[in-house]
């Protein structure tokens, strides 16, 4: 199955007002409908989704390196208010005008945070990662997850330190695989996707492990705003087999009572990979929301 993984038409940074660089890679047309991507864990801007479709959409796809992953520079101690800050600049320095954002597994708390702080308008989540940390999950998480929520929450220093020590890509690749119900793994070990899978994951740690230490402090972490001031719409995609102990507990259903502007797509036969195995709903859907 071709699940839409092309090379980047276009790639490059951008040079922050502190002097960091924020690395950036394309698809699709230069004057399509511009969306950004909030890249799940550890991956870096290389692996996007609907490669082709993007053309035919007019979608000029935007995947971001978070600061300290790839080609993106390290910024201690960053939040998600702080990454909003970097893509305000990104917008204004590769025009990008009234851009929407998707954000897969961890990336969904950083595509939420853009609209938060008014910069899109209008958010795919996709197998998303709520907000862990929030009391309605006290009692659902799954313990190693809960472990983590409570670690961050007892001395975030420290936690970061023991994630920074969890390893690199071939440990998170394991655990990734571990914990991915069999219509998961059959995506991510297709030769082509794995390839570019593992290529990605190398490259979010070629500075190390720091920049995957400081997102998984954030996932962890509450939220900097709130869900329910969002008023751009936003999409909630979930797959009914997702086993991902990451991702939403109750796949999203609580979140779209927080949002206001939310619809939740509850998708039976998908997983948590349904960004690559259900790209065309998710692209053609969110420039709908907009118009």
């Amino acid at each position: 199955m071709d699940y839409g993984i092309r090379e980047p038409a276009r790639l490059g940074q951008i040079r922050l007002p502190d002097g960091r660089r924020l690395g950036w890679a394309e698809w699709g047309p230069l004057d399509g409908t511009p969306v950004l991507l909030c890249p799940g864990a550890a991956t870096s801007r290389g692996l996007a989704f609907g490669g082709g479709v993007v053309d035919a959409a007019g979608v000029r796809l935007v995947s971001v390196d978070r600061p300290g992953l790839g080609s993106s520079d390290p910024a201690p101690g960053r939040t998600l208010t702080d990454w909003a800050a970097d893509i305000r600049h990104l917008i204004q320095e590769r025009s990008l005008r009234a851009p929407s954002a998707v954000g897969f597994s961890q990336g969904a708390p950083f595509a939420l945070a853009l609209a938060a702080n008014g910069l899109v308008n209008a958010v795919a989540v996709v197998s998303g990662c709520d907000e862990l940390a929030h009391p309605r999950f006290a009692h659902s998480l799954d313990p190693q997850v809960r472990g983590m929520v409570d670690a961050v929450a007892a001395d975030p220093g420290a936690a970061e330190e023991s994630f920074a020590g969890f390893g690199g890509a071939d440990a998170l690749w394991d655990l990734i695989i571990t914990t991915s119900c069999e219509a998961d793994r059959a995506v991510y070990t297709d030769p082509v996707f794995q390839h570019a899978f593992r290529r990605a994951m190398d490259e979010a740690f070629s500075q190390g492990p720091a920049g995957y230490a400081r997102d998984t402090v954030l996932a962890m972490s509450p939220w900097p705003f709130d869900p329910t001031t969002i008023a751009v719409p936003v999409d909630l995609w979930y797959g009914q087999q997702d086993t991902s102990p990451v991702h939403s507990p109750d796949l999203g259903e609580s979140l779209t009572r927080m949002i206001p502007t939310a619809t939740r797509h509850l998708l039976p036969t998908a997983a948590g990979s349904l960004l690559w195995t259900h790209a065309e709903d998710v692209l053609r859907t969110l420039p709908a929301r907009v118009r």
